[in-house]
């Protein structure tokens, strides 16, 4: 029997739809029920209930997050509710009844503010058309010859990428590229080291500020939970000089790797291309770009929080009509779900006693507390690639907390700085997978640079932190 081609793709769907189903609730029982083995044998040492019901909905939230069985943003909403249901009612027999209202404030909180400015700020540009106008000053500033064309863009990227996401920035970037990686023809070393080099550039880049990656984010508010103020200059101090030297030994590793040539092609074409759009709106942002960068350096001087003056875009983009109701819908408000029930859970972590007594096994181990901060980098390097590195920052950050004396301000910062070194995969960063999804290079060309990243990515880390908190602690 003969079916058109309409029936054909309508079947295709259907198995598709079922088999995506037969995945995500196998895959969810797999870990639900692994996540019960494990809080069971966890029952043996008679910690509590709390403790044991907040054990097992961390081993479910990883469990999750590490095989995708639901999207990561979703895991955020379960652990919210999961809190919100085991504390805030009876049901649970835990021994303790904190208030929802600490776990359901995670949705305001400073990180989510901040974050949220800088998704403002993100989508303003490229409503503005900067993403041409960033590729014509690599251009003019580091000229046509390949190996310095690729480092203008990867250090424009990281430039871009310290004041909004590594998303955004790279889609902006990659865009800005694809053009000529056209006419150069995807089988180009130069064309490769592009779609490699912008994405690593944009991770990487985003060490250099708190908003340039989310697990700066998280590791800062996480520090302002126990007392300890990181500015947004205190960050930039070792933040960018990170930054900048993973970026400058990656394009060195990129140009001995790729033995790249001439470029071969005239780009008069490409650089003649303007983008239509209103003056008013490329001034406006960046006006209100100069005003909150310049607000958040001068934070010691004027006081004012960055969570606060994280308001400006919101604010002054959409008074001005840059930002219209139909750009707010598709900002990435997934990200912000997956950013607060990460906060929660790690509140939870340390409001029940589990990072205590995760904390106290660790102290117990035969090896000094630099030792710790190495392992606690490798793992989140190792298990960013592999999952969300805000996901791993949320998991890795309470428990690097957790630690005594000057080891509980580094750890958190040297795990943010390691999930930013996760280049290994396409699906190891958003950057990364905008890449991949062009179809102009193969998920081979990721791994050289991403081994090179974890073996280095660490090191550099826990060096550029400890250098700071030698010199300022």
């Amino acid at each position: 029997m003969a079916y058109s081609d309409s029936r054909l793709a309508a079947i295709r769907l259907f198995r598709k739809i079922r088999f995506g189903w037969i995945y995500t609730s196998t895959t969810f029982v797999g870990n639900f029920g692994m996540a019960l083995l494990l809080t069971s044998f966890f029952r043996e040492l008679d910690y509590g209930v709390d403790i044991n019901y907040v054990f097992f909905l961390s081993v479910l939230a990883i469990g999750l997050w590490v095989t995708e069985a639901i999207p990561p943003f979703a895991v955020g909403i379960f652990i919210i509710v999961g809190l919100v249901f085991g504390f805030g009612t009876d049901f649970i027999a835990t021994e303790i009844k904190t208030p929802v209202e600490m776990y359901l404030g995670t949705w305001t909180s400073s990180v989510i503010w901040l974050l949220l400015g800088g998704f403002f700020l993100a989508e303003g540009m490229s409503i503005a058309g900067l993403d041409r106008s960033l590729f014509r000053f690599a251009v003019r500033k580091f000229g046509t010859k390949p190996d310095r064309l690729l480092l203008g863009l990867m250090l424009t990227t990281a430039c871009g990428s310290m004041v909004m996401s590594n998303t955004a920035t790279t889609a902006m970037m990659v865009s800005s590229v694809l053009p000529l990686v056209h006419l150069i023809g995807k089988n180009s070393a130069f064309a490769k080291s592009l779609l490699v080099g912008i994405p690593a550039a944009a991770t990487l880049g985003g060490m250099g500020t708190i908003i340039g990656s989310t697990p700066n984010a998280i590791a800062v508010g996480g520090l302002q939970g126990i007392g300890i103020h990181v500015t947004f200059v205190e960050w930039m101090i070792f933040g960018v000089p990170m930054a900048l030297i993973s970026i400058y030994i990656f394009w060195r590793f990129l140009q001995r790797k790729m033995n790249l040539g001439e470029l071969g092609v005239d780009l008069n074409q490409i650089m003649g291309e303007r983008s239509v759009h209103k003056k008013f709106e490329r001034n406006a942002v960046i006006f209100v770009l100069f005003v909150t960068v310049s607000m958040w350096i001068t934070e010691p001087i004027h006081g004012i929080p960055i969570a606060a003056t994280s308001a400006i875009p919101i604010l002054l983009l959409t008074v001005l009509q840059v930002i219209k109701a139909e750009d707010v819908r598709r900002l990435p408000w997934d990200t912000l779900m997956l950013v607060a029930g990460g906060l929660s859970l790690g509140i939870a972590m340390v409001e029940v006693g589990l990072t205590d007594i995760i904390m106290s096994k660790i102290d117990a181990l035969p090896i000094p507390f630099f030792g710790v901060a190495l392992v606690f980098a490798l793992i989140a390097v190792l298990i960013s690639n592999i999952m969300s590195n805000t996901a791993a920052a949320s998991i890795l950050v309470p428990l690097g907390l957790s630690l005594p004396g000057i080891w509980g301000m580094a750890v958190p910062l040297i795990v943010a700085l390691s999930c930013s070194c996760a280049l290994l995969l396409p699906v190891s960063t958003p950057s990364n997978a905008i890449a991949f999804s062009t179809g102009m290079v193969e998920q081979k060309s990721f791994r050289p640079g991403g081994l090179l990243m974890i073996l280095i990515g660490p090191l550099m880390a826990f060096a550029s932190v400890m250098l700071y908190s030698w010199i300022f602690f």
